[in-house]
């Protein structure tokens, strides 16, 4: 094999790789927003219609890190949505970082810089409007 060959197949390994951790990230995610779905309709599916002309949003507890979390080891329904959902919004986050990962060990040098450029801005905007 050419030098040019092992490189196309690295880069074929790294795309499935990264094919498969958005899969198993979405995959993942779902899974548990469906878990603490049917956890909400067993615990809440008896109870009387609520009232959706007034809008109630999420309790506090259920906004941090530390009240999913803590919600999530008490199985309580709507943290393990929450979860679920964080799962969502960490499973492209993890694919930068793999990317950055991957053009580290190839040793390419612009698109390190470049990725972990796009790598601050998303971490950077999503950590910033966080209530911790």
């Amino acid at each position: 094999m050419k030098k040019t060959d092992t490189v196309i197949l690295q880069e074929r390994d790294v795309e499935k790789t990264v094919g498969k951790l958005l899969r198993t990230g979405v995959f993942t995610a779902c899974i548990v927003v469906l878990i603490g779905g049917i956890l909400l309709l067993s615990q809440y599916g008896t109870c009387a219609m609520p009232d959706y002309r007034v809008f109630k949003g999420e309790g506090s507890e259920f906004i941090t890190f530390d009240g999913i979390i803590v919600g999530l080891f008490t199985f309580k329904a709507m943290a393990i949505i929450q979860f679920g959902v964080l799962l969502l919004i960490i499973t492209p986050i993890l694919r930068i970082a793999f990317s950055l990962f991957a053009f580290a060990v190839e040793k390419d040098r612009l698109y390190v810089v470049i990725t972990m450029i796009v790598l601050g801005i998303i971490l950077f905007s999503t950590f910033s409007g966080l209530k911790i």
